[in-house]
């Protein structure tokens, strides 16, 4: 799709006026005021689906309206020329940072359009993948999460548990496991996300990174393959139920089919109507037995990219609009209706007042005391780079269909994935520039 600037020219008729007395000069007439130039339509690419796609529509609505803007919503397919704004989501990111010279770092377009933002003040737990060497922003981190525990304090209830004290620790979940399949549940529990829950987050939650800092694959160690075995056990069990790659869980617990549910802390939002679920939210669980105890999970999400070659106009309409998605009442939109967290100091102190303890306040807490302030690290995650991604879902559905044991699972899928980063290094990239 074209994203160069489209302009309206105004044809104009030249002529000599001349003057009935031949003796006097020819004066030419005055030339008519140049017609006005239509402003171009700004476009913001996005591979959302329908209903992010919607709640998107309507924040660029309203900035339009009240900046006077023409940004205009398309979609990203993959293989397109970036757009002037590119909203791209967590398994698309890999995409981007292979083609830096598609895209333009943040700050040096909002410095050229004479907008520059305090970056530094943006939450440091905030920054996986979009900050340089030297901490500048290259992308905003919009719609970033870290994944949570959700679960439905009625199913607590039917299974006779305590609602207000779920599980800390996977040892613990497994009796609340049991207890939940007795009480009549098909689904105790299932994860959306799989390999950014159970590859990426529980090995960070361990202190053993998926991820070394050479950008080569490590999840393979003691902890993980003790942690899929025992997720393997549980899917024998009939306790543990997964439906997907993505967030195909997400919808099961919707329906009130799950009783818990790991996914990302952005998704409390989409739970609002859950069918019979009153809704609980716990820190993932961890495993106690590593060494160090609980460590910080990890955070990401759908962050802005600015698209290469467009005009200093266009530019400068995308500056208007990032100071428009970091103003506190923006930001506390992003969180009321997406479910992102405040990027933000000030945004997050104006959200916090005005949640008053309702529950998006309660996954901010839960999901600000996961992070811990150092979700940025390592900024290289498996469930980013979407062909190594792919390698590790394979692997892990064999674990879950009971064709290989954890161990060979994991070790396959280190050995396939690096393979996959030798022959295209540049996906190892942590961020583009």
């Amino acid at each position: 799709m074209p994203h160069h600037s489209r302009f309206l020219l105004a044809a104009i008729g030249l002529g000599l006026a001349f003057s009935v007395q031949a003796a006097k000069p020819a004066k030419s007439a005055a030339k008519p005021a140049p017609a006005p130039v239509a402003a171009a339509d700004f476009e913001l690419a996005h591979n959302l689906g329908p209903l992010g796609e919607e709640r998107l529509q309507a924040m660029v609505d309203r900035f339009n309206k009240e900046n006077a803007g023409n940004l205009k919503l398309v979609r990203l397919e993959k293989g397109d020329k970036p757009a002037g704004l590119n909203l791209i989501r967590r398994y698309d990111v890999s995409e981007v940072l292979s083609q830096p010279k598609q895209f333009i770092p943040l700050h040096e377009m909002m410095t050229k359009a004479r907008q520059p933002l305090k970056f530094g003040e943006l939450s440091g737990d905030l920054k996986a993948g979009v900050v340089d060497a030297k901490g500048r922003l290259v992308a905003l981190p919009v719609l970033y999460s870290t994944p949570v525990l959700f679960y439905n304090k009625n199913a607590f209830r039917k299974a006779k548990l305590d609602p207000e004290q779920p599980p800390k620790t996977w040892f613990e979940m497994q009796g609340v496991l049991d207890k939940l399949q007795d009480a009549g549940y098909a689904c105790p529990y299932a994860s959306s996300w799989p390999v950014w829950v159970h590859i990426d987050n529980v090995s960070a939650l361990s202190g053993v990174p998926a991820t070394t800092d050479k950008g080569l694959l490590n999840f393979n160690g003691l902890p993980q393959v003790k942690h899929i075995a025992m997720m393997a056990t549980w899917t024998k069990a009939g306790y543990f139920r997964q439906f997907g790659r993505r967030n195909e869980a997400s919808a099961k617990f919707h329906e009130g089919e799950c009783a818990m549910l790991t996914t990302d802390s952005r998704e409390h939002v989409d739970f609002h109507d859950a069918k019979g679920v009153d809704l609980g939210v716990a820190p993932l669980p961890y495993h106690d037995d590593v060494y160090g105890g609980r460590q910080s999970s990890l955070a990401d999400g759908a962050s802005l990219w600015v698209g290469a070659g467009h005009s200093a106009a266009e530019y400068k309409q995308a500056a208007k609009f990032v100071s428009f998605l970091l103003s506190p009442e923006i930001q506390l939109e992003m969180v009321r209706k997406h479910g992102g967290l405040p990027l933000t100091a000030a945004a997050r102190a104006a959200t916090r007042s005005k949640l008053l303890k309702d529950d998006a306040d309660r996954t901010l807490e839960i999901a600000y005391a996961s992070l811990n302030g150092s979700g940025s690290k390592p900024a290289l995650r498996v469930a980013n780079i979407d062909p190594v991604r792919v390698v590790a879902d394979e692997e892990l559905e064999t674990v879950w269909e009971n064709k290989k044991p954890a161990k060979a699972a994991l070790d396959t899928s280190v050995s396939r994935g690096n393979a996959v980063l030798a022959a295209k290094p540049a996906l190892k990239k942590a961020q583009p520039f």
